[in-house]
């Protein structure tokens, strides 16, 4: 019997791509690059499954060019690129990959909260522009991280693993979200619940962990950084559109905020200009679950979502609900 069709928008690790032979008939984009939505049609005719990456937008009248699809896998926690409304109305199935990158993307918060405290990109460049005579008392001063104060914005499951790990540095840590977290999780991570605005004012770290929706898009904005300590720093992994990247880069150049680590831009990949130009800015390309563990977990798990539509299982990690008459 014929295997249905797959087709894989960009190159993933090949564990996901092993997995994915297993019920289905692989095709890959082997350029690695996206793919506008008419290639994607294109390539995706009679496939009934989508692998897809951030990059990759999926709407309406992409669903509508591929009524075959049955299943969107997108290997990210994150699924802002689907429209998954268009999607449910379609019967299909959207699903994502939580919980495998979270600790991973944690590790990497906290990289930028100690590069950016100490300036180590700034050291970096300094030493490599062969400036480094001799050490000196008052050369490329930074701040200490130990028993300052971290807020965190978004208290899920990466929140949570960011929290857990200022405790290793003495912090008081703060947290504001959609809801207040359990008692548990309040009690394991040591976080106090705050509105927004008094984080804001107290925090001497403030790291973004929200999704990406309508309603935080620009979260960070030119009167939130007002609000926060001159001496502060604004960490992003999350989603580039939740800061105001110009109003940041303004910030960082008038000495509104001390510094900021991010990994994510709001028009990815291009970064502002006056961003870059900021030498106070620690600035990395994406790399929050760049693991190899961590990536081939991703790729896996979406892969065994298609698996399981194939199977005629519900899939292990939607993010939309379908009805089981609805499954095949």
């Amino acid at each position: 019997m014929n295997k249905p069709k797959v087709f894989v928008c960009r190159q993933i690790p090949r564990a996901g791509l092993v997995r994915l032979a297993e019920a289905y008939d692989v095709e890959v984009n082997r350029e690695d690059v996206p793919l506008a939505a008419a290639e994607i049609a294109r390539r995706a005719e009679g496939a009934l499954a989508l692998v897809t990456l951030l990059a990759d937008k999926v709407d309406a009248a992409l669903l509508d060019a591929c009524p075959s699809v049955r299943i969107v896998a997108n290997v990210a926690v994150g699924y802002d690129n689907i429209v998954v409304p268009a999607a449910t109305v379609r019967n299909v199935w959207v699903t994502n990959t939580p919980d495998v990158l979270s600790e991973t993307t944690a590790d990497l918060a906290w990289a930028l909260i100690l590069g950016a405290a100490r300036r180590i990109g700034e050291s970096e460049r300094y030493l490599r522009a062969g400036r480094f005579t001799g050490w000196t008392m008052l050369t490329l001063l930074g701040a200490d991280v130990h028993h300052k104060t971290l807020g965190i914005v978004g208290f899920g499951r990466i929140g949570q693993a960011v929290a857990r790990r200022a405790r290793g540095f003495a912090m008081r840590v703060l947290y504001t979200g959609r809801a207040r977290a359990s008692e548990e999780a309040e009690r394991e991570t040591g976080a106090a619940y705050v509105d927004k605005a008094t984080l804001l004012r107290e925090s001497d770290f403030v790291s973004l962990h929200a999704p990406l929706t309508p309603a935080t898009r620009h979260l960070i904005g030119a009167s939130e950084m007002r609000t926060m300590k001159r001496t502060a720093f604004l960490i992003n992994t999350s989603r580039g559109p939740l800061v105001d990247e110009a109003a940041l880069a303004q910030a960082l150049r008038e000495g509104t905020l001390a510094g900021a680590g991010l990994d994510v831009f709001e028009a990815e990949p291009q970064v502002h200009p006056a961003l870059l130009a900021c030498e106070n800015a620690l600035i990395v390309p994406h790399i929050g679950s760049a693991t190899v563990e961590t990536r081939e977990r991703m790729a896996t798990l979406a892969a065994e979502n298609c698996l399981d539509y194939a199977n005629g299982r519900r899939p292990r990690s939607p993010v939309n609900e379908l009805a089981r008459r609805n499954l095949r």
